[in-house]
């Protein structure tokens, strides 16, 4: 019998998550550091968070395209499926974590 191989999808998947994970904690890092030293708070109309906004927002859409390469791996015949449901399972719990965690800032308001 042919050992399987693993899903080309479901590995893209697991390294985009892990990626987009990294950089999203390294935003939000940044972003509290701001946050922190700047008198006052942030300015929301400055161009530093306007800035850090868009790579959020790309961040998060990176996990979502993760997430869909992570579906297309589980879906394939005949392929090892472990770094599929790895990547499924990470960028569904970045993203969930990440659209909470605005929820709460922006509840903190």
């Amino acid at each position: 019998m042919e050992e399987l191989k693993h899903s080309g999808l479901g590995i893209a998947s697991f390294i985009v998550s892990i990626a987009a994970g990294v950089c999203i904690f390294f935003t939000f890092v940044i972003a509290g550091a701001i946050e922190a030293t700047t008198p006052g708070g942030m300015n929301e109309e400055s161009a530093t968070a306007i800035i850090i906004g868009l790579l959020l927002v790309i961040f998060l859409f990176a996990t979502l395209v993760s997430l869909g390469l992570g579906i297309g791996g589980l879906v394939q015949k005949e392929r090892k499926k472990i770094f599929a449901i790895l990547g499924t399972i990470f960028s569904a719990t970045i993203t969930l974590c990440t659209v909470a965690l605005i929820a709460l800032g922006m509840a903190m308001e």
